[in-house]
């Protein structure tokens, strides 16, 4: 227990323990197979009116997104969280960073809720802070430190976005990298970016245009992050050694197989993928700028698409004539994203009709105002 409380304080929760143990086991939960299921979730957001704004992710199950006021990626709700002060409830239908971002940028006056505490990233949970400071303290011993800008994916957990905003860093999405690294460049000599490499290095190489010689991969595992000490002062982008589940599974095999079997097929994916498959990619974009491409896309037209299963899945039924498939057929779905489902946001809803607010995401201010600094640098960005 001593070891989940520090954990939990390190990631800057201070949700109720009990909610963490699991919340379906206080019987408060309605039944998966409830047939009303739909109806009360209606009824509890019409009756909660305006005083409750629902962010949902494109990477949430459909029932969820059903009842969401705004859909979006991390950067769109990032946005829409901090340009909505009138709404007293934010039930955030995506994963843990995305309500600490949310719970940052908002006022105080307003609470965060995530429907299920247990939707988290592995991704975050790859960049410790404990682990990103010890790094930090061996590039201030190399004499790197005052030249290294921190570029932090929003998949992060608050204390890891803390760190960036106290030295110097923006936080960035796969919807503004480039921008972000570019700011980087033009106020420091290097970037360290974390927790995900592959972002980091195809922007680095694919869009900046240096090379993947410009790029090391620190391993927090490993004695001097893995690498010399001549590595890391001539290194250009610092990665950390961080991935995505869900893209991260993606082969160059895939992009072979379905350019053999599926004629006139255009390969779009997502630039969490490893390097050898966004090289191999005809289009490379965000999760916004990935739909934007299929919208746009002409009738007839045949896609492979490799991002998480229920945008493909979606984007499959709203664009019925457009032949769109999963790059990599064995694909899954995001086991953390796909844990908000109908039962917990109906538990969610309900509770706050009743005035009862649960599974609030709250960030302690002192992390939170480090945090604050770095997301506004991004939100500032053009």
């Amino acid at each position: 227990m001593a070891k989940v409380l520090s954990e939990l304080h390190l990631l800057g929760r201070e949700s109720d323990l009990s909610s963490e143990r699991g919340v379906s086991c206080t019987g408060e939960l309605p039944e998966p197979s409830d047939p009303t299921l739909v109806e009360r979730a209606a009824t509890a957001r019409e009756k909660l009116g305006k005083r409750t704004l629902i962010l949902g992710h494109h990477y949430q199950r459909d029932e969820v997104i059903e009842f969401a006021d705004i859909t979006g990626d991390s950067f769109k709700l990032a946005r829409a969280a901090a340009d909505r002060g009138d709404s007293e409830f934010i039930v955030f239908c995506g994963v843990h960073f995305m309500a600490e971002s949310a719970d940052i940028l908002t006022s105080p006056k307003q609470q965060v809720v995530l429907p299920d505490l247990a939707a988290g990233c592995s991704m975050a949970d790859m960049a410790a802070s404990n682990q990103v400071r010890d790094a930090w303290e061996i590039f201030e011993k190399l004499g790197i430190s005052r030249k290294t800008i921190p570029i932090t994916y929003m998949n992060s957990s608050a204390a890891i976005k803390a760190f960036t905003g106290e030295n110097g860093g923006s936080i960035c999405t796969s919807s503004n990298a480039e921008r972000a690294m570019r700011w980087a460049l033009e106020n420091g000599e290097k970037i360290f970016f974390l927790p995900d490499q592959h972002l980091g290095r195809n922007t680095a190489v694919l869009r900046l245009g240096l090379n993947l010689t410009d790029c090391v991969v620190w391993n927090p595992w490993k004695n001097n992050g893995g690498l010399t000490d001549d590595e890391i002062r001539g290194a250009k982008i610092i990665l950390w050694r961080g991935h995505c589940s869900v893209h991260g599974r993606f082969t160059l095999e895939n992009v072979k197989e379905v350019r053999a079997r599926v004629p006139s097929v255009q390969i779009l994916v997502h630039p969490e993928c490893q390097y050898e498959v966004v090289s191999a990619a005809d289009v490379v974009g965000s999760t916004e700028s990935i739909i934007k491409t299929i919208e746009a896309a002409p009738q007839g037209s045949s896609w492979a698409i490799g991002t998480e299963l229920n945008l493909v899945k979606r984007l499959a039924r709203d664009n019925p004539g457009k032949k769109i498939t999963f790059l990599d057929r064995t694909i899954c779905y995001c086991s953390t994203m796909n844990r908000i489902d109908l039962p917990h946001l109906v538990w969610a809803l309900e509770s706050l009709v009743r005035g009862k607010v649960i599974n609030q995401i709250k960030v302690p201010e002192k992390t939170a105002k480090e945090a604050r600094v770095a997301l506004e640098r991004m939100l500032a960005l053009p």
